[in-house]
C-alpha cells in the first residue's frame, strides 16, 4: 500500500453524503463544505424552503445538491431516506449526524415529551440513520465515512439546565465508539465532532435566554462553523483512512478538562 506525500487529500468526488439538519447553522455549513470538495449532497431537514436556498446557492457554486424533506424523530422517514437520496445522487458514502435539539431546563422539570424528543432527535435519530447507511455499505462491500456531532456538554455540565441534552451528547461519544468497532471490518470510519459554543440558529437562542455567555471564556468570543471545516473534511476525506472511534474537541478552550 502506498500513499502520497502528504497524504491530505480532501477530493470527495464520486462521493455522495446525506447530511441532517442542513437548514440552519452548523449542517448548512457542513452542506456546503462537502459539496466545494465535490461530494453530491442531500440536504435534509423540515424546512424545505431553507434547503432549496441553500440546494440554490450550492448549484450557483458549482456543486451539485438534492433537497429532502426529513423529520428526524420519525422512524419511518428515517428508514425511507437513504432509498429515496439513493434513487436520486446514488449510494450514501458520507454521513453527517449533524440534527440535534438542547433541553434547555432542569430534569426535575421536564416533561416526558420534551425528553421523548430530546432522546429521539439526539440520539435514536443518529442511531437508526447510521445503521441504515451502514447496512447497505455492507451489502455493496464499500467504505463509508460516519460523522456524529455531538458536543463539549458530552464532557462538561455546569448545573444550569440542558441535563439531558449533556446526556444524550454523552450518548453520540459512546455510540461513536462502539459502531465504529462493529463496523471496522466492513472499512466504516465512525468519528465524531464535540463543538463547544459556536454560532448558530441554537445557539442564538441561548444567547436570548442567558444572556451573553462568552463572558466567562477565556477568549471572550463564539466559535464560527467555518473554524470546523478542515476537522470535518478530514474524517469524511480519503486520509482519514485509519481513524475511527475517535473524537475531536473543537470549544475553542471555553470548557476545562
Amino acid at each position: 500500500m502506498s500513499f502520497p506525500l502528504p497524504n491530505n487529500s480532501t477530493d470527495l468526488s464520486g462521493q455522495t453524503a446525506i447530511v441532517t439538519g442542513a437548514s440552519s447553522g452548523l449542517g448548512y455549513r457542513f452542506a456546503k463544505v462537502l459539496a466545494s470538495c465535490g461530494a453530491k449532497v442531500a440536504l435534509t431537514a423540515r424546512r424545505v424552503d431553507k434547503l432549496e436556498a441553500l440546494k440554490a446557492e450550492i448549484e450557483t457554486a458549482g456543486g451539485q445538491a438534492e433537497a429532502f424533506q426529513l423529520d428526524v424523530q420519525d422512524a419511518d422517514q428515517l428508514k425511507a431516506i437513504v432509498p429515496a437520496v439513493e434513487e436520486k445522487l446514488g449510494p450514501v458514502t458520507i454521513l453527517v449526524n449533524n440534527a440535534g435539539i438542547p433541553d434547555a431546563q432542569r430534569a426535575t422539570k421536564m416533561s416526558v415529551d420534551l425528553i421523548d424528543a430530546v432522546l429521539d432527535t439526539n440520539v435514536r435519530a443518529p442511531y437508526i440513520l447510521s445503521c441504515e447507511v451502514a447496512r447497505r455499505l455492507i451489502d455493496l462491500k464499500q467504505p463509508g465515512r460516519i460523522v456524529n456531532i455531538a458536543s463539549a456538554a458530552a464532557f462538561n455540565y455546569r448545573g444550569q439546565g440542558a441535563a439531558l441534552y449533556s446526556i444524550s451528547k454523552g450518548a453520540v461519544i459512546r455510540m461513536t465508539e462502539a459502531l465504529a468497532v462493529e463496523w471496522a471490518p466492513f472499512n466504516i470510519n465512525v468519528n465524531a465532532i464535540a463543538p463547544g459554543a459556536f454560532a448558530s440558529e441554537m445557539m442564538d437562542g441561548m444567547l436570548e435566554r442567558m444572556g451573553d455567555i462568552t463572558k466567562g471564556f477565556p477568549r471572550k468570543r463564539l466559535g464560527q462553523p467555518e473554524q470546523m471545516d478542515s476537522t470535518l473534511l478530514f474524517f469524511c476525506s480519503p486520509s482519514s483512512e485509519c481513524v475511527t472511534g475517535t473524537y475531536i474537541r473543537i470549544d475553542d478552550g471555553q470548557h476545562p478538562r
